[in-house]
């Protein structure tokens, strides 16, 4: 069963206003997935605990200079097939919501666990996604 679309529309707004793309079918996490460059995807959920710090860490984290080529989110508990198919992705990994994955080139290289976010606060989680985003994404672009 999925949640009523007007409660998970607010939570969903908090990621697709700062530019993250909702993947809403296997089909579309499939696609992200399968191209080059790095791809951090949010396993977005109704969670007021551990959502409501993930979702304002990640805002704080993409503010950084280094940050991944593509950034997308799933909804657990409404986007059940696009869940599904970003959580097995995440090998080795059981599935938690929120979470989130650092795909590179089609692997996981990186994975924040809900276990992870539920005792941090937004910046601790921002800290953690900058250093990956530090480690696996590359340099900026100057000119």
């Amino acid at each position: 069963m999925t949640y009523p679309e007007h409660f998970v529309a607010p939570f969903r707004a908090e990621l697709t206003q700062l530019g993250v793309e909702e993947l809403r079918t296997a089909a579309d996490v499939d696609a992200a997935v399968n191209t080059s460059g790095t791809l951090m995807i949010v396993v977005n959920s109704i969670c007021g605990c551990a959502a409501g710090k993930a979702r304002p860490g990640v805002a704080l984290a993409l503010k950084n200079a280094v940050k991944p080529d593509r950034v997308a989110t799933v909804f657990a508990g409404a986007d059940m097939e696009a869940t599904e198919r970003a959580r097995g992705y995440f090998t080795g990994y059981p599935p938690s919501s929120p979470s989130i994955g650092l795909l590179r080139d089609g692997k996981l290289v990186w994975m924040l666990e809900r276990r992870q976010i539920e005792n941090q606060g937004p910046e601790q989680i921002a800290s953690a996604l900058t250093s990956a985003f530090e480690q696996f994404c590359g340099r900026p672009v100057t000119h």
